[in-house]
């Protein structure tokens, strides 16, 4: 099966997700969530896992949907707190109903979650649970991280790394991993690909950081400055802050500060500041690291290389977004 048809088949299960569910006022905004769009990297990376040991990967197609549905819980309320007004260019819940509507939908996105956990294999059921509930921990230790980091201007290089790690890396490793435990693979492959995952997701979301800043809007599918308008704790604003002279360090403390500015101003200025410090070659070589770590573990799980190709071939395009 192909990653296109993966996707496709993907695509069409989650429309049926809470569809034609009562009471409409609850399972609406999740159809709405779930048909917005987005890449599917998650569920595409767990049934490509599961196609490197064993053929048909829709035999597990309701558990790679479920942890779909499960990243689209976590976003729906990350807007809620965020109080985001738009997500993939469209109102998010919370504006297009109200606050309670996205806790309550939100909430049963994740017995939905789970309901499409179980439906695996039963003598699978345990470890896939157990693998599950470790990571939904770990995004939620990560998610506190982050609201912690808003109210620090001392936030150490590792500290983000690690946030990161919990807040994005570990479901994508735990979508390989779990792919593989559906296959039966051997655990020394298992551990492989949930290794291979979690370096993908750190370069994955340190490319994001960089291409915020650097990217073209036609290419990156956003306008860039977002996360320097919001003050954004990113790996790029808090290597700034603890590379800057003083010099450095007032000016892009002034702007952070203010409340009153032109955005375009902000943007032209922070990013001048981030030019003169370094940080964009200091993000592009993590960057690079990290996919490299990617690689290796891929490269070491036990299969011939061509099992492997449309794995490879898939994980390359996620990084190849251009600036």
């Amino acid at each position: 099966m192909t990653s296109n048809e993966i996707l496709q088949l993907v695509n069409d299960h989650l429309r049926t997700v809470g569809k034609d569910h009562e009471p409409a006022t609850l399972y609406e905004p999740i159809q709405y969530v779930l048909t917005l769009g987005g890449k599917r990297i998650r569920p595409m990376l767990m049934m490509l896992s599961y196609n490197l040991f064993r053929e048909h990967p829709e035999r597990i197609i309701s558990a790679a949907t479920a942890l779909e549905t499960y990243h689209n819980f976590t976003l729906l309320h990350d807007d809620l707190m965020d109080n985001a007004d738009m997500r993939r260019g469209q109102p998010t819940v919370h504006k297009r109903w109200d606050a309670n509507t996205a806790i309550l939908s939100g909430d049963a996105m994740i017995i939905l979650a789970y309901k499409g956990m179980c439906e695996c294999e039963p003598d699978k059921q345990k470890e896939v649970l157990d693998l599950f509930n470790q990571t939904s921990l770990e995004i939620m230790i990560g998610q506190q991280y982050d609201m912690d980091f808003e109210r620090r201007m001392d936030v150490a290089e590792e500290e983000y790394i690690e946030m990161i790690r919990l807040k994005t890396s570990v479901l994508l490793a735990c979508a390989m991993k779990m792919g593989a435990i559906l296959a039966d693979a051997p655990e020394d492959d298992q551990q492989r690909l949930y290794k291979c995952g979690e370096r993908l997701g750190l370069a994955f979301q340190l490319q994001d950081d960089f291409l915020d800043v650097y990217g073209d809007p036609k290419v990156f599918g956003k306008n860039i400055g977002g996360d320097i308008l919001s003050n954004k704790k990113t790996y790029m604003l808090i290597n700034a802050f603890n590379l800057a002279d003083e010099r450095q360090r007032e000016e892009l403390t002034r702007w952070v500060e203010c409340t009153d500015f032109n955005p375009q101003e902000k943007i032209a200025a922070v990013t001048r500041l981030y030019d003169e410090i370094g940080v964009a070659a200091m993000a592009q070589k993590r960057i690079k690291a990290y996919f490299t770590e990617c690689r290796r573990y891929l490269d070491e799980v036990q299969l011939p290389e061509e099992k492997k190709q449309p794995l490879i071939d898939y994980i390359n395009g996620m990084m190849e977004r251009e600036y």
